[in-house]
C-alpha cells in the first residue's frame, strides 16, 4: 500500500494536470476496493477483537452519518409545502401570519424613530470584518431541549438516570414519528416571537397593527325553575326576572361570612330593590324576613351536577372553552398572533372588596356593549357587537395597550381588556421597570446621603419629605394614594400616616429608637413592624407629633403628588415603586448569595431560594391567612415523613444483616445484594429529606405569600442566573404560565447577571 502511495505521488509530480486526476482517481479506487476486500475477511478473523470492535464502530458511525443527512433533507421538504399552504390560508381569512425576524428586518421602516434594545448591542456575534451586521435569528429552543440541558448539568443520581432514559427513548421513535415533531417544533419556533432581539419604536406607539374580535360577554340570565321559590316573610313570592337575579346573587352567597356582616346586608338590599317594580318595593321591607334557602340548595346541587358530569359533557363543555378561546382569545398585533388576557367580560354580581370595605354587597351591574369602547387599527376588521347593538365608542390609539375599556359602576374605575402577561406589550412594561430600578442602584447611595443631610433642614416639609423617604426606602412602604372620603377601605401608605398609626419608644428590648408601625395598608392587609431607626428621623418623628390628635397626619406638609414629583427630580422615573422593586431584588441577589452552597442537593437549593423569597415578601409585607386545608395537608405530609422513617429504619438493618452476611461468605451473591440495600438506604434518605424540606418550606410559607413579589418586584434574570449558576432547572421556580411571562429573561440572562 505505501508502494503505491508512492507511485502515485511520482506520477503526480511529473504529469500533467489531466492525467493526475485520473491516476489520482485510479488510485482512489484501488485503495478503496482493497480496504473493502479487507473488511470483508475480517469478520471471520478473530486475531485482535477490539480492531474488529473498532471497525465495527466506524462502520456504524460511517452509515448513520450517510442516512442521517439526506432523512432531514426529506422531512424539510415534506413540511415546508403544508406551511405555505397555511399562510396562503390564512391571508385568505384575512390574517397575516407572523414573519420571521429576517424577514421583517428586510422590510422598509416606517418615518418612526427607533432605539436598539440591549440585544442589539452584543455586537460580538453578528458583528463581521466590513463593519456591519450580519442577522443570524437565534434557534429558539424547545421546551424539551431546555430540560434536556438542565439535566445533563444536574449532578443528582436520579437526574442523571432520567437523563439516560430521556436519551433513550427518542431512537425509538419511527420516522412518520421523527416528521410529527418536526413539524411541531417548526410551527412552535415560528410562533414564538422573540421581541426582545428586535428594535423598539420611540415616538410612543405600543403597535403598528391591532385586530381583535372584541370581548365574550356574560351569558343572559335565565330564570329560576318555577320549583324553586323565594319565600318573604313565610309566603312564597314570584319575583320579577330582574329583581329575581339579584336576589340569586345573593343566594349564591348565602353560606358566606359576608352575607352577615350589616355594611354587606345594608349595601346590597339598598341596591336590590332599585331592581324591583313599585309592588316588589312595598312588599319587601325587611332583609331579615326574606327567604333564599331553596335558591341556595338549588345553586348547591347546580354545582355538585357539575362535578358529576360524565367525560362525554366535560370534554364538549373543554371543546366549547376551546372555541371561544380560539375565536376571542388571541389577537393580530404587528403581524403576530398575541394571547388576550381577560377577553371574558366579568358577569353581575356584588361587590365583595378587600377586609371591611365601605361599598362591599353593593350590585356590580351588567355590562352591556353600549358601556363598552373599542381600541384597533383603522386599517383592521373591526370586531362586531352582538346582533341589534352598538359598541359605546371605536378608537384607534395606538399609544394605549388596551384592546377594550368601560367604566365600572361601584367605583367608577376604568376596566380594560388587556393583553396576556407573556405578551410583548406586558414584557417590555416589565423589561423597562427592572432596568429603571437597576439604574436606581447606580445613584442610590447620592439619593441617601441627600435625604439624610435633608433631615436637618430648616424647612419642615423638607424635613417629612426626607423622613417619608426614608421609610420607603428601609421599610419599602407605599407611597399612598390620597382618597375622598368613605370612597374606600380606611388604607394608607407612608404619606397618609397618621399620628394614631405610630407609636415611639426611646428604649425597647435592649434596642434605642424604636419606631411601631401598626396601619392598614393596601388590600386591608394590617401592617405591622417594630424597627430602630437613626436618631434624628426619631427625632424628627417627635417634632411631627407635637400638638397633633390621634387622626391627625403625621405628614401633614406633604402628599404623594409632592413627593413623586420630587423623586421625578431626583431621578427620571423614579417613584416610590422603583424605590420598592429595588430594594425587593436587591434583597433576593443578596439573599441568594447568602445561602447559596454548590454541595446541597436539588431540594435544599430550591428550599434555599424560597427563604430567600420569603425575605422579600417579608419586607414588602405581601402576607396572606393561612390555607384551610393547611392542618390537614400538614398532617398528611408528616404521615408520610413517618412511613418513610419507618422504611429507613427497615432498609437499615436488612443493610445490617446483608453487612454480616457478606463478611462471612465473601461471595458474589452477597456482594450484590449488599450493594442493592446500600443503594435502597441511600433511595430511602433522599426521598426522607425531600418531604422533611417540603414540610419546611410549607411551614415557614404559612403565612407568607411568595407569588407577588416573584411576580411584580423580582427581576426575573436573578433567578434565571442562580438556575443556571446552581444547575437548578428554571421548572423548579417558575411554572409554565410564569416561563411564559418571563421568556425574554430566560433568553437574556446569563449565569453572571447582576441586578
Amino acid at each position: 500500500m505505501s508502494g503505491q502511495h508512492g507511485h502515485g505521488h511520482a506520477q503526480v509530480n511529473s504529469g500533467s494536470k489531466g492525467s493526475e486526476t485520473h491516476k489520482h482517481k485510479e488510485k482512489h479506487k484501488e485503495h478503496r476496493h482493497k480496504e473493502h476486500k479487507k473488511e470483508k475477511h475480517s469478520n471471520s478473523d478473530h486475531k485482535d477483537p477490539s480492531e474488529k470492535k473498532l471497525r465495527d464502530k466506524e462502520k456504524l458511525k460511517h452509515s448513520n452519518g450517510g442516512s442521517e443527512k439526506p432523512r432531514e433533507k426529506r422531512r424539510e421538504e415534506k413540511v415546508q409545502p403544508s406551511h405555505v399552504d397555511k399562510i396562503k390560508k390564512e391571508k385568505e381569512n384575512g390574517f397575516v401570519r407572523e414573519r420571521s425576524p429576517s424577514a421583517l428586518k428586510s422590510e422598509p421602516e416606517e418615518d418612526n424613530s427607533f432605539y436598539p434594545s440591549p440585544q442589539h448591542l452584543k455586537t460580538s456575534k453578528r458583528e463581521y470584518e466590513g463593519g456591519g451586521f450580519e442577522y443570524r435569528p437565534k434557534k429558539i429552543k424547545s421546551e424539551h431541549d431546555k430540560k434536556a440541558k438542565k439535566r445533563k448539568q444536574e449532578h443528582e443520581e436520579y437526574e442523571e438516570e432520567e437523563e439516560d432514559e430521556e436519551d433513550i427513548k427518542p431512537k425509538k421513535k419511527t420516522r412518520d414519528q421523527k416528521a410529527t415533531q418536526g413539524k411541531k417544533m417548526k410551527k412552535e419556533e415560528e410562533e414564538k416571537w422573540k421581541w426582545w432581539e428586535e428594535e423598539r419604536s420611540t415616538d410612543g406607539s405600543k403597535w403598528r397593527f391591532l385586530e381583535h374580535k372584541g370581548p365574550v360577554f356574560a351569558a343572559p340570565y335565565e330564570a329560576m325553575p318555577d320549583k324553586v321559590r323565594f319565600y318573604y316573610d313565610g309566603k312564597s313570592m314570584k319575583l320579577k326576572p330582574p329583581a329575581e337575579e339579584v336576589a340569586t346573587f345573593f343566594a349564591k352567597m348565602l353560606d358566606h361570612e359576608y352575607t352577615t356582616k350589616d355594611i354587606f346586608r345594608k349595601n346590597f338590599f339598598k341596591d336590590w330593590r332599585k331592581e324591583m317594580t313599585s309592588e316588589e318595593k312595598s312588599k319587601l321591607t325587611d332583609l331579615n324576613k326574606c327567604d333564599f334557602g331553596e335558591m341556595s340548595e338549588y345553586f348547591k346541587a347546580q354545582s355538585e351536577a357539575r362535578k358529576q358530569m360524565s367525560k362525554e359533557e366535560k370534554q364538549k363543555l373543554k371543546e366549547e372553552n376551546e372555541r371561544l378561546l380560539q375565536e376571542y382569545g388571541f389577537c393580530i398585533m404587528d403581524n403576530h398572533k398575541e394571547r388576550i388576557g381577560n377577553f371574558r367580560i366579568e358577569p353581575p354580581g356584588l361587590f365583595r372588596g378587600r377586609g371591611d370595605h365601605p361599598k362591599m354587597g353593593m350590585l356590580k351591574r351588567r355590562i352591556q356593549p353600549e358601556d363598552i369602547i373599542i381600541n384597533c387599527s383603522k386599517d383592521s376588521k373591526q370586531p362586531k357587537p352582538p346582533p341589534g347593538t352598538n359598541w359605546k365608542e371605536v378608537r384607534h390609539d395606538n399609544k394605549v395597550t388596551w384592546l377594550a375599556s368601560w367604566t365600572e359602576n361601584i367605583q367608577g374605575s376604568i376596566k380594560y381588556i388587556m393583553l396576556n402577561p407573556s405578551s410583548r406589550i406586558k414584557g417590555e412594561k416589565d423589561w423597562q421597570k427592572y432596568e429603571t430600578a437597576r439604574r436606581l442602584k447606580k445613584c442610590v447611595d447620592r439619593l441617601r446621603t441627600q435625604y439624610r443631610d435633608d433631615w436637618k433642614s430648616k424647612e419642615m416639609r423638607i424635613r417629612q419629605r426626607a423622613v417619608a423617604l426614608y421609610f420607603i426606602d428601609k421599610l419599602a412602604l407605599r407611597a399612598g394614594n390620597e382618597k375622598e372620603e368613605g370612597e374606600t377601605a380606611d388604607t394608607v401608605g407612608c404619606c397618609s400616616l397618621r399620628v394614631e398609626h405610630i407609636k415611639l419608644y426611646p428604649k425597647m428590648d435592649e434596642q434605642e429608637y424604636v419606631v411601631e408601625f401598626d396601619f392598614l395598608g393596601k388590600d386591608s392587609i394590617r401592617y405591622y413592624n417594630k424597627i430602630p431607626v437613626e436618631k434624628r428621623v426619631f427625632k424628627n418623628l417627635q417634632l411631627f407629633l407635637e400638638n397633633k390628635q390621634p387622626e391627625d397626619d403625621l405628614f401633614d406638609r406633604l402628599n404623594t403628588s409632592i413627593l413623586n414629583k420630587h423623586l421625578q427630580e431626583l431621578m427620571d422615573g423614579l417613584t416610590a415603586k422603583v424605590f420598592r422593586t429595588y430594594n425587593a431584588s436587591i434583597t433576593l441577589q443578596q439573599q441568594l448569595k447568602e445561602l447559596a452552597c454548590p454541595d446541597d442537593s436539588l431540594p435544599a437549593k430550591v428550599l434555599s431560594y424560597n427563604r430567600a423569597n420569603r425575605a422579600v415578601a417579608i419586607l414588602c409585607n405581601h402576607q396572606r391567612a393561612p390555607p384551610k386545608t393547611f392542618e390537614k395537608s400538614m398532617q398528611n405530609l408528616q404521615t408520610k415523613i413517618d412511613e418513610k422513617q419507618n422504611q429507613l429504619c427497615a432498609a437499615r438493618k436488612q443493610l445490617k444483616s446483608a453487612k454480616a452476611e457478606h463478611r462471612a461468605s465473601h461471595d458474589e451473591k452477597s456482594r450484590r445484594v449488599l450493594e442493592v440495600k446500600r443503594k435502597a438506604v441511600q433511595r430511602i434518605e433522599e426521598q426522607l429529606m425531600k418531604l422533611q424540606v417540603q414540610a419546611t418550606d410549607r411551614e415557614e410559607n404559612k403565612q407568607i405569600a411568595l407569588g407577588t413579589s416573584k411576580l411584580n418586584y423580582l427581576d426575573p434574570r436573578i433567578s434565571v442566573a442562580w438556575c443556571k449558576k446552581w444547575a437548578v432547572p428554571i421548572e423548579k421556580i417558575y411554572n409554565k404560565t410564569q416561563r411564559e411571562k418571563f421568556a425574554w429573561a430566560i433568553d437574556m440572562a446569563e449565569k453572571d447577571f447582576e441586578f
